[in-house]
């Protein structure tokens, strides 16, 4: 059975494999904007987001330990702007399944954690960007009940 939990130090390691995967798909998308294969964070850097409870980095686990998947969040709040309402939103920075543990249900796994967090510490709502060269991740976000908020749009030159 998979668990999902914090992620601890012990961590990086797959999880610097898994930003791999994530840059690669992206690449493979986009390899104008995507250097391929990178990482967003080094092993430096994760070190000091481990553990953060406002920005907090998930990882689903299988029963020996081994890390299936990744879900780094970010808190992001609003308060007192001319225009917008005062919210706090848990932002969906980077979400992952290895691409050996897909299909076992690591996605829904990660995203019901990051939603029940979400409710448990009273966020207003829970969001992300999704490339649109990602339609694989555009179906599951929809499939979760996900809904546009906004649309970005490019013109190449």
């Amino acid at each position: 059975m998979n668990t999902v939990r914090m992620a601890e130090p012990k961590d990086i390691p797959a999880i610097l494999e898994l930003l791999v995967q994530v840059d690669m798909v992206h690449h493979n998308g986009r390899p104008d904007i995507f250097n391929g294969p990178a990482t967003k964070y080094n092993g430096q850097e994760l070190k000091t987001m481990v553990g953060k409870e406002t920005d907090p980095i998930f990882v689903c686990v299988d029963e020996t330990g081994k890390v299936l998947g990744h879900a780094f969040c970010e808190t992001k709040q609003i308060i007192g702007h001319h225009v917008l309402t005062d919210i706090k939103t848990l932002y969906i920075d980077d979400i992952c399944v290895d691409e050996n543990a897909r299909g076992r249900h690591v996605g829904t796994s990660l995203y019901d954690h990051v939603i029940n967090f979400a409710k448990e510490h009273d966020y207003y709502n829970v969001t992300l960007n999704v490339w649109s060269c990602n339609p694989t991740a555009m179906k599951f976000y929809e499939a979760m009940g996900m809904k546009p908020q906004k649309v970005g749009m490019e013109v190449v030159l």
